[in-house]
């Protein structure tokens, strides 16, 4: 055997040693068989074969891409072995799937489990082929390995175009991974791939989406798991493309243009930071995790230790700091709303960042507080530990006699928002109110008649204000809800042709009218609203009447046009021809 013949190489066979692709050659079909210990299957279409000699562990094979460790000896069909990783005394490491040996072993290998050992008879098309690998290896030879995988490192393509491998060398904890808002500290090492340090940072901090030193570190981040360390191959296009890098200190090498790095990556923690109002005016950093996954429901009250700041870092309140909590009842008003949406959102122990906006804070107007003043518009910010909760009882917890007081309270409760001109709240209210009495099965008669009177009664009301925050069709719907119930009922009518109305669609707002009148015909306001529709039919008819005045005057012009047209044609000259042609 000869000294230099180290690994089965794809040699000639392979002229190409790039990795632009993991495995684009390959033609195994997925589940290749696994066979039975001293069976032999053929794997593939193309000759390869796979005889089991001891079963693996698990039932996970790595795929192209993975890094993994093997024990080998070569031989040829008359038994001359060319090649073993024994003789070296150390297992064999390689890529599987980028063409780092011959095909036959990229496509056997990722057949195999975990602590596997196997032979394989390759065909020289899967081999060194025609060429061979002379002098151990002869033309057209077919080959035998008997091979161990010991182990293998997941490497994963991350961006699926070759552009950033990733190798896991220490495992992280949980499942959660960072998302592009949030803020990571990380500890990573470049360096060239002959080894050259780039740059080594102990610790940073940065924003996901904002990135730090290259592309791939906030592309990579976002694939790992609090404690994860990994190895990054991480081709130009994520690294620094044609224009490099030059160093910024004396340990620090050039990057020349068109460079693959290699980054060790270690993400030592991060804050998750999330919007908690669609309209990204409250946002939420954690700064300490809370425990388990509950978190407070409307009306649960809430115990909280907080630090109010102004962008400026000025204090202007600090409730709980000594041995009583702050406590308040989510969803009253209690606080600013931008606080008690974001306190929603916690955990029982969670310490969080809340920055509020203006519209969810104290607004266009100057607030006095306890330890400063608040200017108008500003922007404020609340550090708040979430101590302990009591979550108001959901519908399934309580008995029937208590859903039905408690439909009530909360109808109340709306009634008092709508009288408050808080419309959106209060008609939350109603249909929180409605949702305790929404299946009734289990009522008695007596029960299921207080639960009709509390429905038409939320219903209605709600009705009203949709009507108050211009959300017609809701309102028709609200309306449709209470007839289907009770179809005399006068201010369902009435409330629906108001929304009619707003809709253009008078002719049902007409017959809504009528139909209250000939129930209540002496009621004023639906009297009111029947003068109404006839001023907006009045207002309507005329703007039709300008409309298609409009449109036949435009018809008539056009047809004196055609006519003076139709005239001239006939007037026009004859076309002649060149008769010299």
């Amino acid at each position: 055997m000869e000294d230099d013949f180290e690994v089965p190489t794809a040699g000639k066979f392979n002229d190409s040693d790039e990795e632009d692709g993991i495995g684009e050659d390959m033609d195994v079909p997925e589940g290749a068989p696994v066979g039975k210990v001293g069976e032999e299957n053929e794997i593939g279409k193309d000759g390869l074969k796979k005889k089991i000699l001891k079963e693996g562990d698990g039932w996970e094979t790595p795929i192209n891409g993975d890094e993994v460790e093997v024990h080998y000896v070569g031989s040829l069909l008359d038994g001359t072995r060319f090649d073993s990783s024994f003789d070296r005394e150390m297992p064999f490491k390689f890529k599987l799937g980028l063409g780092h040996v011959i095909q036959g072993w990229d496509d056997g290998i990722k057949t195999m489990k975990k602590g596997e050992k196997a032979l394989f008879t390759i065909p020289p098309g899967l081999a060194y082929g025609e060429s061979g690998s002379p002098p151990t290896i002869p033309p057209n030879a077919t080959l035998q390995f008997e091979i161990e995988l010991i182990s293998w490192t997941k490497v994963k393509d991350i961006c699926k175009d070759g552009g950033i491998f990733k190798t896991i060398l220490t495992e992280g904890e949980n499942w959660q991974t960072p998302k592009d808002p949030d803020e990571v500290m990380v500890k990573f090492e470049a360096r060239l791939e002959d080894g050259g340090l780039v740059l080594k940072v102990d610790e940073v901090e940065f924003t996901v989406k904002d990135g730090c030193f290259c592309p791939a570190l906030s592309i990579a981040v976002k694939t790992m798991k609090k404690g994860e360390k990994a190895l990054l191959t991480v081709k130009p296009q994520y690294a620094f493309g044609e224009k490099g890098r030059e160093p910024a200190g004396g340990d620090e090498c050039v990057v020349p243009p068109n460079t693959t790095l290699q980054i060790t990556l270690k993400l030592v923690s991060w804050k998750t930071v999330s919007e908690v109002t669609t309209d990204r005016r409250v946002r939420k950093k954690i700064l300490k995790e809370g425990e388990g996954y509950d978190h407070p429901n409307d009306g649960a009250i809430v115990q909280v230790k907080l630090v109010g700041k102004l962008q400026d870092g000025t204090v202007f309140v600090n409730r709980g700091d000594d041995e009583v909590p702050f406590e308040f009842k989510i969803d009253e008003e209690q606080v600013i709303d931008g606080l008690d949406r974001g306190v929603k959102t916690m955990k029982k122990g969670e310490v969080a960042l809340l920055t509020i906006h203006p519209e969810y804070a104290f607004g266009s107007i100057e607030s006095h507080q306890e330890s400063a003043t608040i200017p108008a518009n500003s922007t404020v910010h609340y550090n708040v530990e979430l101590i302990s909760f009591e979550k108001e009882k959901d519908s399934w917890e309580l008995s029937t006699p208590e859903k039905i007081e408690t439909s009530g309270r909360k109808k109340e409760e709306g009634n008092t928002l709508f009288k408050r001109k808080k419309y959106e709240r209060a008609s939350k209210r109603y249909e929180k109110a409605l949702s305790y009495i929404e299946y009734d099965s289990a009522f008695s008669d007596d029960e299921k008649q207080q639960a009709k009177v509390l429905k038409i009664s939320c219903n209605l009301n709600n009705a009203a204000c949709k009507l108050k925050l211009r959300d017609y069709k809701q309102a028709v719907k609200l309306c449709t809800k209470v007839l289907d119930a009770d179809s005399k009922n006068v201010k369902a009518l009435y409330r629906r042709a108001q929304a009619y109305i707003q809709l253009v669609d008078l002719d049902l707002a007409e017959l809504d009218i009528k139909k209250a009148l000939e129930i209540d015909p002496d009621n004023r306001d639906v009297k009111l609203e029947y003068k109404l529709l006839r001023e907006k039919v009045k207002e309507y008819n005329k703007k039709d009447a300008e409309f298609y005045g409009n449109i036949f005057a435009k018809m008539n012009k056009l047809e004196h046009l055609d006519s003076a047209n139709g005239a001239r044609k006939q007037e026009a000259v004859p076309m002649t021809i060149d008769s010299k042609a």
